[in-house]
């Protein structure tokens, strides 16, 4: 048997979320067998699926020791040397630079692990920024039962820019609400090749996913399985020599290589993308990651646990991005 003391990240969480997270291994028929035939209780009583957990409850688990994945120890995280390059950090958020190359995630890439197999896990950004936070004193794994600093929104391996992750379970919930509703302005720099048709231009249409080539299609009519996407551009620069322009992209909604495939359907794809560009156009030696990046987070008004960021601003040293060396 074990038993698991609620504590402050775990709260408000309902006892079959908060079993999943913390059994990482266990199928959902036997979660609901276990509730059903008291081998999961609450405060040593008969539990429910949907009960709501508070701080201070008792969770006991009379599973086998089996389904019980051990979690990362502390001494994984005191010898690693972090690499981040921090945008902004509060009691509550980190907001970190992440290099074009590099993993959010290791189940973002394209599965493949190298030598002990944890290898891609310890080089993604999330990684670092749990070590960054247990070395800080900021995160404990052995005193948290189903919370771990965690990730609020992705952007690709090979597009750069600022990540937002969460300190705390609250301002998980809270910028996942924020993010959900549209309350945070994101916005992108990006190269192109050629001449925009507009200098400024609201793009609307409707993205389908296909997942055995892992790209996106735009389509400008609605089919069954198509999302709306929107996408704002205006132009910053443009360079004749190269022929390449220089654009800030407004994400109105937020789809798998969203801009990426928008801006190639209007002829204008990104310099380096070889998945939607013009592969005549980008076989130099110059870029092997596609030229964009997020550079810059707007914080609407939300009243939340993070209303001390409504109206806040935070953007990237443009020095560190590097395909503006094209236009100035």
């Amino acid at each position: 048997m074990r038993e698991f003391k609620i504590n402050s990240n775990d709260k408000g969480q309902r006892l079959d979320k908060f079993i999943q997270k913390t059994v990482k291994g266990i199928p959902l028929s036997l979660m609901y067998k276990s509730i059903r035939t008291k081998k999961i209780k609450v405060n040593r009583k008969r539990a429910e699926l949907n009960q709501i957990l508070s701080e201070g409850d008792t969770v006991q688990m009379f599973l086998s020791e089996d389904l019980f994945t051990e979690k990362i120890t502390p001494c994984e995280f005191s010898t690693i040397k972090t690499s981040l390059n921090i945008v902004y950090e509060d009691e509550n958020l980190l907001i970190c630079d992440k290099p074009a190359g590099v993993l959010v995630h290791s189940g973002d890439g394209d599965g493949k692990v190298s030598g002990d197999g944890n290898a891609s896990e310890r080089g993604t950004l999330i990684y670092h920024i749990q070590a960054y936070l247990y070395q800080k004193g900021e995160y404990n794994p052995e005193g948290e039962n189903s919370f771990a600093p965690a990730l609020c929104n992705r952007i690709d391996r090979n597009t750069g820019g600022m990540v937002i992750s969460a300190k705390n379970a609250q301002a998980l919930r809270d910028m996942n609400e924020r993010i959900k509703n549209n309350q945070i302005s994101k916005f992108y720099l990006c190269a192109v090749h050629g001449q925009t048709p507009k200098k400024s231009d609201t793009l609307c249409d409707f993205l389908i996913k296909d997942s055995k080539t892992n790209t996106v299609k735009v389509l400008k009519n609605q089919i069954k399985g198509a999302k709306k996407i929107i996408t704002k551009y205006s132009l910053v620069s443009y360079n004749p020599k190269s022929d390449l322009s220089l654009l800030e992209i407004e994400l109105i909604t937020g789809r798998t290589h969203q801009i990426r495939a928008h801006m190639s359907s209007i002829g204008n794809p990104l310099l380096g993308d070889g998945k939607y560009g013009k592969e005549d156009k980008l076989k130099g030696v110059y870029y092997k990651h596609q030229a964009l990046y997020s550079y810059k987070l707007m914080f609407k008004n939300a009243e939340d646990s993070l209303s001390y960021l409504n109206g806040k601003e935070i953007t990237v040293d443009k020095n560190g991005i590097y395909f503006l060396r094209e236009f100035y």
